[in-house]
């Protein structure tokens, strides 16, 4: 099942972009808590507690306890995440809260079991990934950590489909009624670049006729007569 994480926090007073820049010289990371019915909490994080959960991965199917200093803990969700756009580093941060047994959509991810044992890929095939986290629709408290697809028997040209996960977990797709594509075994293609290249053997020249003989030397001109000798 999914895993839940506790998250500090400490409450801030005002709202407002002048506020939230205001939080971020002080080195913190501004966010909210908001839904249930409930008034939005200002809070702010410690920058390295959000980034060890962006970089681990899979925070978006997470349940995260919100601990306010002095204050109340929020069972929530990481909705929403913005970052600087030059750094790279979060600068805002949205939480959802949850109530026990209500149904949240969520991100999870999917891993694929015996890709070294699957037919097809053995059969030289590729996996063709087309979703490597599905959107679902899942109760609090039992969202999925993760789906599994077995590869083992898949061959070249099946498609994987949400039916093909082994365990929904009861959770319910988000696209209602649809049963789409996840991944495919796809042939194995050829580059074209690595082929052997041939060479065609040039045609012979197709002349209009006979090549014209050679002119015959001209023979050489006849020595001219010595001239009579004078007589004494």
């Amino acid at each position: 099942m999914v895993q839940t994480v506790r998250i500090e926090a400490v409450a801030r007073a005002d709202a407002g972009k002048g506020a939230a820049r205001a939080t971020r010289r002080e080195g913190l990371v501004p966010g909210v808590v908001y839904g249930a019915k409930q008034a939005a909490t200002l809070v702010a994080f410690d920058p390295r507690d959000i980034m060890k959960e962006l970089t681990k991965g899979g925070w978006q199917s997470h349940l995260y306890e919100v601990a306010v200093k002095d204050g109340p803990t929020e069972r929530t969700i990481m909705r929403e995440v913005q970052f600087h756009p030059v750094t790279d580093r979060p600068i805002h941060i949205d939480f959802q809260r949850v109530a026990p047994g209500a149904r949240i959509r969520v991100r999870v991810p999917v891993v694929f079991l015996n890709e070294e044992t699957s037919v097809g890929i053995k059969a030289g095939g590729v996996l063709n990934v087309v979703r490597r986290e599905v959107e679902v629709l899942a109760e609090t408290d039992r969202v999925p950590e993760h789906f599994e697809i077995d590869l083992a028997e898949a061959k070249i040209g099946d498609g994987l489909r949400w039916s093909a996960i082994k365990d929904h977990q009861g959770a319910r797709p988000g696209i209602a009624g649809r049963d789409f594509m996840i991944a495919s075994i796809a042939a194995p293609t050829i580059d074209e670049s690595l082929a052997p290249v041939v060479v065609a053997a040039p045609e012979p020249v197709k002349g209009k006729g006979k090549a014209p003989a050679k002119a015959a030397a001209k023979p050489a001109a006849a020595a001219a007569p010595a001239a009579p000798a004078k007589k004494k």
